[in-house]
């Protein structure tokens, strides 16, 4: 008798059920929810410092827009993953996401990434017509980083600092706030120097390997990121104090109080340091905030700095 392969059962719709959430589970973890945090921290500037956290409008369009940017920055985390995919199967750790592990369906992946972005543009388009060109060039940049510029050394370093200086601007046209030059200025610089960070760390802990993780750190090394490290420290924090002087919410009874905070954000910046030199903390910089008591100590006072100066004095 010839061999009859049996058919494979059909699922059950427990089964079914099942075998969705796991795929929606794993295309939430593509999508990387610790990543989030930035949009948080980037967006909100220009609403808390021109002085309109307390309006009910410009707060709604600033978490919206919030939102949109969660939504196509975690399409681009997905696209990402695709652009990596057979790299990824190969490596010891990153073998383990969803999508090299199997347990998102690369059509499933490729069809999340392309409807998620067109939405969030669509509801952008929407909400404010400037909104929609910002999301649109970060959501540009972000895939062309994904596939050509992250292999462009020094490039991938400004391309990912140039996203955070997308998302303030998004933060401000959302409520159509002209921003001050220098608060742009520092914003970039800040994401400079937590991105310089995390690729020292990579590297630092990584050796020879880390052009497996990352084959751009190839045409790097220690030397040349310490002093980039040196060099965006000393500007950012420069251009922050030059902000602060500048910021005319933060003025009162003729006094430039602003200018109280600039301890705090030093503190910030050198506890930064100080975790990566010293206890040699290599995880990206959302992942050690959400984990370093004085760093979120930092923001939190920092926070509570800017609301007496800017909605209580």
């Amino acid at each position: 008798m010839p061999n009859i392969i049996p058919l494979p059962r059909p699922l059950s719709s427990a089964e079914k059920a099942g075998l969705a959430l796991s795929i929606l589970i794993g295309l939430l973890q593509t999508m990387r929810p610790r990543q989030w945090t930035k949009n948080i921290l980037f967006v909100f500037p220009a609403l808390v410092f021109d002085s309109q956290l307390f309006i009910l409008d410009s707060l709604t369009s600033v978490v919206l827009c919030s939102c949109l940017l969660v939504v196509i920055s975690g399409s681009v985390y997905i696209i990402n993953d695709l652009a990596d995919l057979e790299a990824d199967r190969a490596h010891p750790l990153k073998k383990s996401r969803p999508l090299a592990a199997g347990v998102v369906p690369v059509p499933v992946a490729w069809l999340t990434a392309v409807i998620l972005p067109a939405l969030a543009l669509a509801a952008a388009y929407r909400v404010n017509q400037t909104l929609f060109w910002v999301l649109l060039v970060y959501f540009v940049l972000q895939v062309a980083y994904s596939f050509v510029l992250k292999h462009i050394v020094l490039l991938d370093i400004l391309v990912v600092a140039g996203g955070f200086v997308l998302r303030v601007l998004a933060g401000g046209v959302v409520i159509d706030v002209q921003l001050s030059p220098w608060l742009y200025t520092s914003a970039g610089l800040l994401a400079l120097f937590l991105v310089i960070g995390k690729r020292r760390q990579e590297f630092s802990a990584l050796g020879e390997n880390a052009a497996l993780a990352r084959p751009v750190s190839a045409h790097y090394n220690l030397a040349l990121l310490d002093d980039m490290l040196r060099i965006v420290t000393a500007s950012t924090m420069i251009t922050y104090i030059l902000y602060t002087v500048e910021a005319r919410t933060m003025v009162r009874y003729g006094e430039n109080l602003g200018l109280l905070t600039v301890p705090i954000v030093i503190y910030g910046l050198f506890r930064y340091l100080y975790l990566i030199h010293v206890q040699n903390e290599g995880s990206a910089p959302d992942e050690i905030l959400l984990t370093d008591r004085p760093l979120q100590a930092t923001i939190a006072v920092a926070a509570l700095a800017y609301f007496i100066i800017i909605y209580l004095l």
